[in-house]
């Protein structure tokens, strides 16, 4: 067996607390001969939830020998609310122990640069492996797999039951609901999310009409996978993101009948069709849905970009982004989206939540008449959010999930993060604050002069009246906690380190097998050094005159069964995108390493 580095395991300290364990603080010692897996995860990260749903196999396959810990390292003000961590771990159908870190002190002593981070320590309490982003699952299961031989035969690996302990379940209607949709008898349609069902409500949003689905997680004619998004299409069915299912489903309310419409119910990665019949094309964590122009716009949030149906034709294409994560406006094939997570079709313009750049954007139709062009409204990048109103330039939203077209050409926003009801108006260029006291807002729906919120975290629906004057409440501005790193001016060499898995080698059947694209923003950041390439090191320049910014780095490896035995070789894809705020100053690293799968020794 490969020697490995052995680094001791620091310390697991978080000033929220813990989760999940029965009110018992856990410490490394009390792991001890256990595999231990520290998820580094904020519930705000599509990522995130991504890989929790990967590790969920690994949980139950060994879960007599490993102890998955997540690590809520938040990003946003709110994550670092304890009840709102509470809420998530409930939500999203964590089971396992989990540390609140709102200060992040865990995150720093492992010295983590992205959310999701996933770092493996042995049964003595070392640590053996880090890996950034999604598609490690396998990677990891392979290491246990050794680990549980190599201490199994040393006498250090201790078997058992381990540390979960699941919270006691509440009674309500609803359950972390994610979007609701009116139906044209007047009651509403709601993805009950966390329970893996729709919810009809009566036209008072309160009694339960009707259940769809078991209620258990599936891809099934009578089952969902934590459902969000929905939107009526003009034959009087609904269109449903089945989110963890990476599918379009369609409910006929008249007939009770659902079926699957796009999607294969296994999640896209680089490299897989974007376009094509809607059954055979891969989709990842579609959020939610509008019809607009005759398709379905699908907000896919999981590779930041939309996506639209044509049930005439029966495909799904790419519409707009280029699966990179930022704020970047311009022609549809060119810009840059974040966790794009609400939609609302008005006139020539589709609204869009843009959630991890805190932003409302939209779609319109190019002047040329030859495609489609994406511009902001509010907001400004990854990194600056708050609560602010007035000039649209100068306003902060945080985190948003839903927007809600008014009458008077007007969007109303569902500013989860704010527990508000802000409006933009793009007749003034103005932001206001309609309504305060909500709890995580993820979606509205107008009825008349009312407009009906979508309370997640209070788990109901609440009607309020459109009011006809904002509300005033203290600006708040906001930049993640995360720390800035110091980097000496002039040359900076970035090197991605990717080792890949035992028993696999990088795939160069078809090509390079490795992909790097570097930015920055400000853009003037970086004198040289900016672009795409298949090298996972780099030589970049950063420019003079420019303090400040932040590096974002995109990385892709795909790794094969290395085996010359194996005539179809099982193939996975590694990919993560980091944001990397950075001060320059004297006396700063030269040199800037990102863990994508393995150990960083320089």
């Amino acid at each position: 067996m490969a020697s490995r580095a052995r680094v001791r395991a620091p310390e697991l300290i978080g000033k929220g607390g813990w989760l999940n364990t029965g009110n018992k603080d856990l410490t490394l010692s009390d792991l001890r001969g256990r595999i231990v897996v520290l998820d580094f995860w904020t519930f705000c990260c599509v990522n995130c939830l991504h890989v929790l749903d990967e590790l969920r196999e690994l949980e139950e396959r060994h879960r007599d020998t490993v102890v998955i810990i997540g690590v809520h390292s938040p990003k946003f003000v709110h994550e670092a609310e304890h009840q709102a961590v509470v809420d998530a771990v409930e939500r999203y159908g964590v089971e396992h122990p989990v540390l609140d870190d709102p200060e992040l002190a865990t995150w720093k002593q492992y010295a983590v640069r992205a959310w999701p981070t996933l770092v493996v320590i042995d049964p003595e309490g070392y640590v053996v492996a880090q890996h950034a982003g999604e598609g490690h699952a396998h990677a990891i299961e392979k290491l246990v797999e050794e680990l549980e031989a190599e201490h199994g035969a040393k006498g250090t690996l201790c078997r058992g039951d381990g540390p979960y302990v699941p919270p006691e379940p509440v009674a309500t209607d609803l359950r972390f609901p994610g979007k609701a949709v009116r139906l044209p008898a007047g009651s509403f349609l709601v993805s009950d999310t966390t329970r893996h069902q729709l919810v009809e409500l009566a036209a008072d949003g309160e009694r339960v009409l009707r259940r769809i689905g078991t209620g258990e997680r599936g891809l099934t004619p009578d089952s969902f996978n934590e459902p969000q998004g929905l939107a009526l299409l003009p034959d009087g069915r609904v269109a449903v993101a089945d989110t963890v299912n990476h599918a379009i489903r369609v409910f006929d309310p008249a007939s009770g009948a659902l079926e699957t419409v796009a999607g294969t119910g296994k999640q896209w990665w680089q490299g897989s069709p974007v376009s094509g019949p809607a059954r055979a094309v891969d989709l990842s964590s579609p959020w939610d849905l509008a019809w607009w122009r005759d398709r379905l716009w699908i907000a896919m949030a999981g590779v930041h970009q939309l996506w639209t149906w044509d049930p005439a034709a029966g495909t799904v294409e790419a519409a707009a982004g280029t699966t990179n994560e930022g704020l970047v406006d311009g022609p549809a094939a060119e810009a840059w989206f974040a966790q794009p997570s609400g939609l609302a079709a008005a006139g020539d313009r589709l609204w869009i939540a843009d959630s991890e750049t805190s932003a409302v954007r939209w779609v319109e139709p190019s002047a040329a008449g030859d495609g489609y062009v994406i511009r902001t409204a509010v907001g400004t990048g990854l990194f600056d959010f708050g609560h602010r109103d007035g000039a649209a330039d100068q306003a902060l939203l945080q985190h948003p999930l839903g927007v809600t077209a008014l009458p008077d050409g007007s969007v109303a926003i569902a500013d989860t993060y704010n527990h508000a009801l802000r409006r933009f108006d793009p007749a003034t260029g103005e932001v206001t604050t309609l309504a305060t006291d909500l709890r995580e807002p993820s979606a509205a729906v107008l009825v008349d002069d009312d407009i009906v919120v979508v309370e997640s975290a209070r788990h109901r629906l609440t009607r309020l009246r459109l009011p006809e004057e904002a509300v005033r409440v203290e600006s708040l501005a906001h930049r993640t906690q995360r720390a800035a790193t110091e980097v000496a001016p002039g040359a900076l060499r970035l090197e991605v380190v990717f080792q890949a898995p035992a028993g696999q080698k990088l795939d160069t059947r078809y090509g390079p097998s490795t992909r790097l694209l570097v930015s920055a923003t400000p853009p003037e950041l970086l004198a040289d050094g900016a672009g795409a390439g298949t090298d996972l090191a780099r030589e970049l320049v950063l420019a003079d005159g420019v303090t400040e910014g932040v590096l974002h780095v995109s990385a892709m490896a795909a790794s094969c069964d290395d085996a010359p035995d194996i005539e179809y070789p099982a193939c996975h894809v590694h990919q993560q995108d980091w944001g990397v705020p950075v001060e320059i100053a004297e006396g700063g690293v030269a040199r800037l390493g990102l863990v994508l799968a393995g150990m960083d020794a320089g």
